[in-house]
């Protein structure tokens, strides 16, 4: 896990870098090679592929295929995964997108550039409505900050793109009941949630109380998928005070299983519509 982009002369150890390192080291060591014998095979030297491993380099695709090809790992589905994962980190590190400019911590900041870069999000929040669903006056209500109102309204037109990003949000009845910014501004940011829930790339369902108590009631966090769901996902969290990301391809599987196994709990799209709307009839 990091809460940040550490650095090493030009170059950026990023999430999606250090996630496809650790698909390789999985790989390599599964096959139980070395660090020389892959730069062997790359013409490379061993500190190019240290630097490969940890993330701090982009990678080339005909170096993939050549690893892939060493240890064994010729399944299309592997190869085409990592292929897919390089991709997008070489975009995420040449594009100068609006988020650079933010007066925000580096994780942060990453976040928001992979959120742009994700195809699907699935998101627990047990506190606060998820901010991809927020509208402005609750986000002014949370954060009276003119240009964090601005930045997350920014972030939630990837919902609106083409293709538009597929969010799947589960939300804990607490989120709901905590009237924030009063019940003007909540009855508002409530009746937006039952909008925006019916659109076809969003789902939305609530987890209520009677639920009962749930691992997963410790803390929120996103999953993030840029391909096919599964082994290339990476988790974020915001903790007080911090944000932290889940890289490991286990630790990331057990979050999203986590996920699923809460919104197997939760009410259906259509009855957290409903329970939604009586929440905002009792304001």
């Amino acid at each position: 896990m990091t809460a940040s982009q550490p650095m090493q002369g030009n170059s950026t150890s990023t999430v999606l870098g250090r996630r496809l390192g650790g698909e390789l080291i999985k790989l390599r060591t599964a096959a139980g090679m070395t660090q020389p014998q892959a730069a062997k095979v790359l013409s490379a030297s061993t500190t190019k592929v240290a630097k490969m491993e940890r993330g701090w380099v982009p990678m080339r695709d005909p170096d993939i295929r050549a690893l892939c090809e060493l240890y064994g790992a010729i399944e299309p589905t592997v190869v085409g995964g990592l292929l897919e994962l390089a991709r997008i980190d070489r975009e995420r590190r040449k594009t100068k997108g609006w988020w650079n400019d933010l007066p925000f911590v580096a994780a942060l900041k990453e976040y928001v550039s992979l959120e742009s870069a994700a195809t699907s999000i699935k998101a627990w929040q047990v506190s606060y409505v998820p901010g991809l669903l927020q509208t402005p006056d609750y986000i002014r209500a949370l954060r009276p900050d003119e240009q964090f109102v601005a930045t997350r309204l920014n972030r939630q037109q990837r919902l609106a793109d083409n293709p538009p990003l597929l969010f799947w949000a589960v939300v804990h009845e607490a989120a709901l009941r905590c009237v924030v910014g009063g019940p003007d501004v909540m009855g508002g940011q409530l009746e937006h949630l039952c909008r925006m829930s019916r659109k076809p790339n969003i789902t939305l369902q609530v987890l209520p109380f009677e639920a009962g108590s749930h691992l997963a009631l410790g803390a929120g966090f996103n999953v993030l998928s840029f391909a096919e769901a599964g082994a290339m996902d990476v988790v974020f969290m915001e903790v007080p005070l911090t944000q932290r990301w889940v890289e490991g391809g286990e630790e990331a599987a057990q979050h999203a299983e986590l996920f699923a196994d809460v919104a197997a709990q939760a009410l259906s799209p259509d009855d957290s519509r409903e329970f939604i709307n009586a929440i905002s009839k009792d304001l």
